[in-house]
């Protein structure tokens, strides 16, 4: 018995391949009737696809298979490659995750698991990591480097170099993913420096929103090459000029398309490629993923060519994938057959030569959940809410719809029986953090400018990275309620008013992941929705939006369960 089965399967495939590429024998899957759509040369190339298991045999000429799929009139274009996002974020689990996005294109997802690791440690990497092996799309998961993302927050876990180091090289890894303590890199933290050596030589996925100058120098010189936090074609260029790749970003919160599109063109979309960094399966199921940012990019003036370049071939070149990106022979068979350039409607959709259909989906094999019962919070009472000082000037955090940035404003806020209570009228509401992990029940309050809420409340256990519960309202009352049912329900998303609770979505694994299919997460979050419309909440996605304002390495102003962080010094701001 051979050491290796595999070794025996990829020589006997290598000269099946040669075979059918020669036409010696029928492929084992012929695409008759497409064109190719070469993102080498910008030519569309007629001919067959022949396909022989995982891998591409031959292009351009006519081929004879055992199984010949008509695609006449549509265009054959290499699968999609999102690049960076937290499969937690789209609150579904990989499984279903799979399902959701696989049938429009995107035939590989590069992950980080932080969120999960955040809660539960390791074991919800070596999760993600188990659930790769079982889906129709491939599923790479890198490994999470910032556990906590600062020491300004409560997580509950904490990852170190030595935590790492037996999680390096499973199938699904492609190297230590986003170094979101860039403080930690430029200043030379001895935590910061062992993670980084575990991985020198490796791809290092980068995290550095508003880095310039010689700090940026710094942080790339550690050898961070890839980076997704650029807000604006200014930065964008100067991370381009300094060698690194970018990932134009378009998720459910951060919408960074538009500002980075002048950027993309036919010679620098080698060194730009497209990433969502959280979308949620209603965005998902409204706008698209990658095949809404291809369509964007080119209505608003992009090239065709630059556009899916970045979508795949400058995708899989920027992450060491030396296996897919184009439509070529012996190359893996992710394939997307679309209606048109401009269209990137999805009609057939190939990974690894299998089609992604209903059937491929259901022969999948199963994952139990994990991280069950993991919100651990306080009760709390609406008297926890309130927020004193002696000063009347407040610091406020700003809003800054569609981008994680957030402004840092003052306010001068009244304090009356020794409260500075919620303004619907300044649109100044109290938001509040509650530790869940069962550490120190640590409750952090603090007033935020931007939802225009004038009742009620809505709260989270979805709170990056660290994810405690983070609520905002104009009612402590109901923020007390929200709060607490959070608890009830292993966590999610609700919203209270007057008492009640009007919507809802559990969020049992890891108070990030439904156990429902994402059809009705996406109809919950409907539901939700149209109960913060009902409060007077004016933002599009209220509920990630709310999330981010936890995040403390996000400039300018944010909080956590210790309090507000002044990011821009990475600091707590003294109570």
């Amino acid at each position: 018995m051979t050491e290796n089965p595999r070794a025996d399967l990829a020589a006997d495939d290598l000269e099946r391949r040669i075979a059918q590429a020669r036409g010696d024998e029928p492929a084992d899957l012929v695409l008759r009737g497409g064109h190719v759509f070469d993102l080498v040369t910008g030519a569309m190339i007629e001919g067959d696809v022949a396909i022989t298991g995982e891998r591409i045999a031959g292009i351009g000429a006519d081929y004879e298979g055992s199984r010949v799929i008509d695609v006449g009139g549509l265009v054959l274009v290499p699968g999609f490659i999102d690049t960076h996002l937290h499969v937690e974020s789209s609150l579904v689990t990989p499984h279903e995750f799979d399902r959701c996005v696989t049938p429009r294109g995107i035939t590989t997802a590069i992950c980080d698991p932080h969120e999960i690791a955040n809660v539960i440690g390791v074991d919800g990497i070596r999760w993600f990591q188990e659930a790769s092996a079982q889906l129709v799309m491939d599923l790479r998961v890198q490994i999470s480097s910032c556990v906590p993302s600062t020491d300004m927050e409560t997580a509950g876990a904490r990852i170190e170099a030595a935590d790492l180091a037996p999680l390096m090289g499973h199938p699904s890894g492609i190297g230590l993913a986003e170094f979101m303590n860039y403080p930690g890199v430029i200043h030379r933290d001895p935590g910061a420096m062992a993670k980084l050596r575990l991985f020198a030589g490796g791809h290092v996925d980068g995290h550095c929103p508003q880095l310039s100058g010689r700090d940026l120098n710094a942080y790339i010189a550690a050898g961070i090459r890839t980076e997704h936090e650029a807000t604006t074609a200014a930065e964008a260029l100067e991370k381009l000029r300094k060698g690194m790749r970018v990932l134009i970003r378009e998720g459910s919160v951060s919408k960074d398309l538009d500002a980075l599109q002048p950027v993309l063109t036919e010679a620098t979309s080698a060194y730009l490629c497209l990433c969502t960094d959280d979308r949620n399966p209603l965005d998902i199921a409204e706008h698209g993923h990658l095949d809404y940012m291809i369509r964007r990019l080119i209505a608003l003036g992009t090239a065709p060519l630059a556009a899916y370049r970045a979508a795949s071939l400058s995708a899989a070149s920027a992450f060491g994938l030396t296996d897919r990106g184009l439509i070529a022979p012996g190359l893996r068979a992710d394939i997307v057959a679309i209606d048109s350039l401009r269209g990137c409607h999805a009609r057939l959709v190939l990974c690894g030569g299998k089609v992604a259909d209903a059937d491929a989906f259901a022969a999948r094999e199963t994952l139990a959940p994990i991280g069950r019962n993991s919100v651990r919070a306080p009760k709390v009472t609406p008297q926890d809410f309130r927020n004193g000082g002696n000063r009347t000037e407040t610091d406020v955090i700003g809003i800054v719809e569609g981008k994680i940035i957030t402004a840092h404003l003052r306010e001068e806020i009244a304090i009356v029986d020794g409260d500075k209570r919620p303004d619907p009228a300044r649109d100044l509401m109290r938001i509040a953090v509650v530790e869940r992990h069962g550490k120190n029940g640590n409750i952090a309050t603090g007033f935020v400018r931007g939802f225009g809420m004038q009742a009620g409340a809505i709260a989270s256990t979805v709170c990056h990275d660290h994810h405690n519960i983070v609520a905002v309202g104009a009612d402590y009352a109901d923020m007390a309620l929200a709060a607490n049912r959070l608890s009830e329900i292993e966590g999610g998303f609700v919203v209270a008013r007057d008492g009640e609770i009007l919507a809802e979505l559990a969020l049992p694994v890891a108070g990030l992941m439904s156990l429902e299919p994402f059809e009705a997460v996406r109809d919950r979050l409907a539901a939700l929705r149209q109960a913060a419309l009902s409060l007077g909440v004016v933002l599009e996605e209220p509920f990630l939006q709310l999330a981010f304002l936890a995040l403390p390495v996000i400039p300018a102003l944010k909080i956590t369960d210790r309090g507000l962080v002044d990011v821009v010094k990475f600091e707590i701001i003294p109570g």
